[in-house]
């Protein structure tokens, strides 16, 4: 029996102490929820743990910046609907204004409700803006913007690039009828020879007899009518113009200049004196012009068309000196054995221009990585009404082909807006699936983390039971090892 060193007690004491360790850990993974609360609780699981706690903060916080995207575009959208509404109005004032019923003073108060409706647009389009960013406004710096071209309602075929446009159409011959401007012009026949070629009577006229009695060579009983009056070919030397029957030899007399004929359904009027200005247009008809004088109203109309809204910069049709000029482009056409040549005209266009401001972009992070991947660019065009092609937009103009040609810019308008609109909704669309993307990598994220840090209170409640019993035993086996001694002082009596 000693006293110095009682191992009963030291052995419990030991023992006793460990469990107070444990008893201690339990208590502060039951009262924190955490199984990890320190690092060496569990090293490894303490860093994956970290990692996907960066993760979850950085995936929650991408939700939330993708969600404050879709605020945004939702701004820039709204507005752009009210933008919308406001160009079908001047869309509709447009076809109005087009009408002949209205007068000059008309148009003027049509013209002064799509002033309006022009500076509300500039005025949404600088006031727009979500946490003081201009949706609408652009960004800095400037750029060109080419202004479609239009083809003036003319019958022909117009294609486009970015910079420049062509037009091409039929040439145009004598006896042809040709609307530019909403006026029908005919081309007419300078000579006997270009008549009869307009008739279809090549075979029939000999050009270097022209002015002759041999010149015309109808076929007895065949009828031509010669302003208005219908007569009828006769064999011999002698007519009888009182009963409408003529010899070809006689048509000299009848078809002169100012002459209009028709034969077979074919109609051709020739010129009576074309002016002297060069302008190739009849004295006594404004309306019956000749092919180059047609061809440059159409260059003319081609320009006006093309340069609404291109406020920076006109269209222009190519020109040399100062006549328009064209090409010439000949198809080889085969109908069965006849083999025709058909000649085209193009006009080349240099489009029209604005300068606007950049497009604004916002780079929306949705991501928990540095990754350029998890960028979504948003970008926002300048939606002011020289960005949309309806700067200076006019018609109130005295013949109403001013409001016609607005409607195509405006109609282009629309289509920009449109197609922004439509931009902006599918960067929306795409917006709330990241949302729902990320939001389903957190919720399963989280869910590893909680298996790694938290603690299963069930099973901690069990040890903790366990320790708090090894606890009450150890201090009452530590009481009963310090009694031991106590028998040393019966041996000391």
């Amino acid at each position: 029996m000693v006293v110095q060193h009682n191992m009963q007690a030291a052995n419990a004491s030991r023992t006793l102490n460990i469990t107070t360790d444990s008893q201690s850990k339990s208590t502060e993974k039951l009262s924190s929820g955490y199984k990890i609360n320190r690092a060496a609780d569990d090293a490894a699981g303490l860093s994956i743990s970290e990692k996907m706690r960066k993760q979850i903060r950085g995936l929650t916080q991408a939700s939330t910046n993708a969600s404050d995207g879709v605020s945004s575009v939702q701004t820039a959208e709204g507005a752009l609907t009210e933008v919308h509404d406001m160009l079908q109005r001047m869309n509709e004032l447009a076809v109005q204004a087009a009408n002949g019923t209205n007068s000059e003073s008309d148009r003027d108060d049509i013209q002064n409700e799509i002033s309006q409706l022009t500076q509300e647009i500039d005025r949404i389009a600088s006031t727009t803006k979500f946490n003081e960013t201009f949706l609408l406004k652009g960004d800095i710096g400037l750029k060109k913007m080419y202004i479609s071209a239009h083809d003036a309602g003319l019958e022909g075929t117009l294609v486009q690039n970015t910079t420049r446009a062509t037009f091409t159409m039929e040439s145009l011959e004598a006896g042809e009828k040709y609307t530019i401007g909403g006026t029908q012009y005919t081309i007419g026949a300078k000579t006997k020879e270009e008549a009869a070629k307009a008739l279809h009577l090549e075979d029939k006229h000999d050009e270097n007899n022209e002015g002759k009695e041999s010149e015309w060579s109808l076929t007895a009983g065949d009828t031509i009518s010669i302003d208005g009056k219908t007569y009828t070919i006769v064999d011999g030397s002698t007519s009888d113009v009182a009963n409408s029957k003529v010899t070809n030899g006689y048509l000299n007399n009848l078809i002169v200049a100012g002459s209009t004929l028709k034969y077979n359904g074919n109609e051709v009027t020739m010129f009576a004196q074309l002016a002297t200005d060069g302008s190739g247009i009849d004295k006594a008809n404004a309306t019956l012009i000749t092919a180059s004088a047609a061809y440059n109203m159409v260059a003319i109309e081609l320009k006006a068309a093309s340069s609404v809204g291109a406020t920076d910069g006109a269209a222009d049709v190519d020109k040399s000196g100062d006549a328009y000029t064209w090409k010439e482009r000949t198809v080889q056409q085969t109908n069965g054995v006849d083999t025709t040549d058909t000649k085209t005209i193009s006009f080349s266009i240099t489009k029209g221009f604005v300068n606007v401001q950049n497009a604004l972009t916002l780079n929306l992070h949705v991501g928990a990585d540095a990754a350029m991947s998890n960028k979504i660019n948003v970008n926002i065009e300048a939606m002011n009404s020289k960005s949309i092609g309806i700067n200076g937009l006019n018609v109130s103009d005295a013949t109403g082909k001013a409001a016609t040609y607005a409607i195509d810019a405006i109609a282009d308008a629309i289509q920009r807006v449109s197609a922004q609109r439509a931009e902006l909704g599918a960067i929306q669309n795409r917006l709330e699936h990241s949302i729902k993307n990320l939001d389903n990598v957190v919720e399963n994220t989280e869910a590893a983390e909680s298996r790694i840090r938290d603690t299963d209170m069930a099973d901690q409640m069990v040890e903790y039971s366990k320790n708090n019993i090894l606890q009450q035993a150890g201090q009452s086996m530590l009481a009963q090892a310090n009694q031991a001694t106590q028998g040393v002082m019966n041996l000391l009596q």
